[in-house]
């Protein structure tokens, strides 16, 4: 006979038709329940949300949170300058340029703070995903930005702002004084150019000192790495024709043509 002893395993409980009727009943509540309770929890924890469209200037995207969040007008202004956002020091407390164009979910619990921090923390991580480092480098993204046509031309606009500095250029974008005049405009007239402020880049030689809107992607990637090339001046003649040159006369001719369209399609539309 052989000493080895054989354990006799004896099979657990089993549900019954009942129990298993009755498990099927419970999983299907529950997943019922699932059904109808978490989508209402999240539409309570998500109220909204906020788009940021690229080039939106600061003052546009508060008044635009002031909105979605249902607070009275200046709110998120006034806590743009009194919170700490975690800005580069060379932003001196001016978030302009860091509020990156996305769209952000508004719920509860939002404030205007916790609001332009998750904006800021967003553009950081943007620029240190591409490798930029430089506040001027947002500052030339922002005039791109507003002066390009399309993302296409980005990056000979850059290259344009990069030879104007490098000559001691004055850079002579209608833009920057759009942003001093608190406007946004295709005409610029002699008084414009003649404002006094420190982004009237006709009066005075080098960049503004802040960006002039939230610059997206593609205009902080051409800022970051523009084409090689010898432009010093460009003009969109028309949409989907911007003609870059480093000939000045051949730029007046440009600008000639350009005028030229203006007052056509004035003289049309009255």
């Amino acid at each position: 006979m052989s000493d080895v002893q054989h354990t006799v395993r004896r099979p657990g409980p089993r549900l019954s038709r009942t129990g298993w009727l009755l498990l099927i009943a419970v999983l299907c509540v529950v997943a019922i329940l699932a059904v109808l309770i978490v989508p209402r929890l999240l539409r309570e924890r998500q109220q909204g949300e906020l788009t940021v469209p690229e080039g939106q200037r600061a003052s546009q995207v508060y008044a635009a949170a002031d909105r979605a969040l249902h607070l009275p007008d200046g709110t998120t202004a006034k806590a743009a300058k009194t919170s700490h956002l975690p800005l580069p020091a060379a932003a001196n407390g001016n978030a302009e340029g860091y509020l990156f164009p996305a769209t952000y979910p508004i719920r509860s619990d939002t404030t205007p703070t916790s609001l332009l921090t998750y904006m800021v923390k967003t553009a950081d991580q943007r620029l240190a995903d591409d490798g930029i480092t430089a506040y001027r480098t947002v500052v030339i993204a922002s005039i791109v930005q507003a002066e390009a046509d399309s993302p296409a031309d980005m990056g000979k606009v850059a290259r344009v702002i990069e030879n104007r500095l490098a000559k001691h250029m004055p850079l002579q974008m209608d833009s920057t004084i759009n942003y001093a005049l608190g406007r946004s405009t295709l005409h610029t007239s002699h008084s414009d150019t003649r404002t006094e402020s420190p982004y009237n880049t006709y009066r005075n030689e080098g960049l503004p000192p802040t960006p002039i809107d939230n610059p997206g992607a593609d205009a902080l990637k051409a800022a970051s790495a523009p084409p090689a090339g010898d432009w010093l001046y460009f003009v969109t003649v028309k949409p989907g024709d911007t003609r870059f040159t480093a000939n000045y006369q051949e730029h007046l001719r440009n600008v000639r043509e350009f005028n030229n369209r203006q007052k056509h399609t004035t003289a049309n539309a009255g």
